[in-house]
This record gives C-alpha cells, sequence and structure tokens, in this order.
C-alpha cells in the first residue's frame, strides 16, 4: 500500500456512503455490516461524524445531515454540468410536462448532478445526490453502453445485480447485450425496471472529445410517453452537449 494512502480517511468515507436512498437510516450494527467493518470501529467513525456534524442521530438509528452536500459542491462546481444543464432541463420539463434529470456514473451507481422536478413520481424522494443502481435505470444505461471494454468488466466485476422490479433486466449476458443497442440507437428506454409504474428515456451529453461524460433523462408514470418524447430528450441532450463542448469543460 503506498505511504501516501490514509486508511482511516478511507475507512470514514466507507461509512458515509454505506448511506444511500435505500438506507437513509441504520443502526450501528447496520452501518457496520455494509461499510465491513467492526461495530467498535464503526462507532468512532459515526461519533465523530456526529460531533463534525455530518451525522445525527436519536441515540439508536443514524442518518446523514444536509452538511455531507458541501463535500460535493467543488466537484459540480467543476463539473459544470449543473450549470450548463439546468435551464435546458428546465425547458425540456417546461415542454414536455415531465420531470427531467442529468446523472454522471460514479462507480456502480448513478448520481443526479440536477434535475427538474414536475411531481413526485417514485416512492423514494429524488434529489441532487441522489444514487441507483446504474444497470435497472435508462441514465445507467446509456452511461454503461459507452463506457470502454475494461471499464465495462471492472462494472460487471463489482456491481450487484439484483433486480429491483420482476421487470429489472440484470444478467449480464442481457445486459451486455442491451448496452450494445443503446450505444447503436444512442437512446436508452426503461420500463418499470427500478420501479413499478415509472418509465423513462435517456440520451447521451458529450464532451469536446465526443466523449460521454453524463445523461440526461425524462422520467413519466405513462407507458406511451417515452416514445413520444424520444426526439425532444435528443434534443436537449444535443445543445447541452454543444454548450458543454463551447466551454471546453472536461
Amino acid at each position: 500500500m503506498a505511504v501516501e494512502y490514509v486508511q482511516s480517511l478511507a475507512r470514514g468515507l466507507r461509512v458515509i456512503t454505506a448511506f444511500s436512498a435505500h438506507r437513509p437510516r441504520m443502526s450501528l450494527s447496520e452501518v457496520a455490516v455494509v461499510a465491513g467493518m467492526s461495530r467498535a470501529a464503526a462507532r468512532r467513525f459515526l461519533h465523530t461524524f456526529v460531533e463534525l456534524g455530518y451525522v445525527r442521530t436519536d441515540g439508536k438509528l443514524f442518518e446523514l445531515t444536509p452538511q455531507v452536500l458541501r463535500l460535493g459542491t467543488a466537484y459540480l462546481s467543476a463539473l459544470g454540468l449543473p450549470r450548463l444543464g439546468q435551464r435546458h432541463l428546465e425547458r425540456l420539463s417546461a415542454q414536455v410536462g415531465e420531470s427531467s434529470a442529468a446523472a454522471v456514473l460514479d462507480g456502480t451507481d448513478i448520481v443526479y448532478v440536477a434535475r427538474v422536478a414536475t411531481g413526485r413520481i417514485m416512492t423514494v424522494a429524488i434529489s441532487v445526490g441522489s444514487r441507483f443502481p446504474a444497470f435497472a435505470t435508462s441514465m445507467g444505461r446509456v452511461l454503461l453502453a459507452h463506457a470502454p471494454p475494461d471499464e465495462l468488466d471492472a462494472y460487471f466485476a463489482a456491481a450487484d445485480l439484483t433486480p429491483a422490479t420482476p421487470r429489472t433486466v440484470h444478467t449480464e449476458t442481457d445486459l451486455r447485450s442491451l448496452f450494445a443497442s443503446v450505444a447503436e440507437q444512442g437512446w436508452a428506454e426503461v420500463a418499470q425496471e427500478l420501479e413499478p409504474g415509472l418509465y423513462s428515456l435517456a440520451a447521451p451529453i458529450r464532451d469536446a472529445d465526443l466523449r460521454v461524460v453524463a445523461a440526461i433523462n425524462v422520467s413519466t408514470t405513462s407507458p406511451e410517453r417515452p416514445a413520444q418524447l424520444r426526439d425532444d430528450v435528443l434534443a436537449a441532450a444535443s445543445a447541452i452537449s454543444a454548450d458543454l463542448a463551447s466551454t471546453d469543460l472536461r
């Protein structure tokens, strides 16, 4: 291990990232299991984060506080995508009357970096910073479809492909075939694979070198809407890509 590697910092970050939309509040034992450490170690890290204001507790359960958003502020500012894409997403949502969002790939998840909501469409609240398994989402499939072969291999080696619904495509063979189709057609559509009753369509965002660096989507509860909105989503993605390329933000 390199001498510059700070093991305690890495373990502390594992505690922070143990929390998710599916695990917003956990007991000490649950945090220890998810983070892969002893209860004693998890307790020390949790109470340190409580003192720093990143975690709060009622004495039994722990949860993150809004202060953790400060950890991502520098990244989002450097990325530039939220600033560039927000107005296009607002225009898209106003035009089609549906929620829209932008996300990037982070490990085996997608992370929302911008969103315009027209109403509550999922049982789990979605906001900037929300994470979902990439393979089960339209934006995740767009991003994985354009990942280099070695990165895609690493993704499958690390990803938990447990299906979110009975409709979720979740085997590596089927997903690889699906990603190939997405790359060829230039968009991805998901029907009730992340949550029952939820439909979405996503398109890629490219930088000045034509690399896919993010994706946008529209989400709806109507099964007919994604196909109807395909041209609108592709146009918005093209506009954001043009802005991103012109500012040379990479």
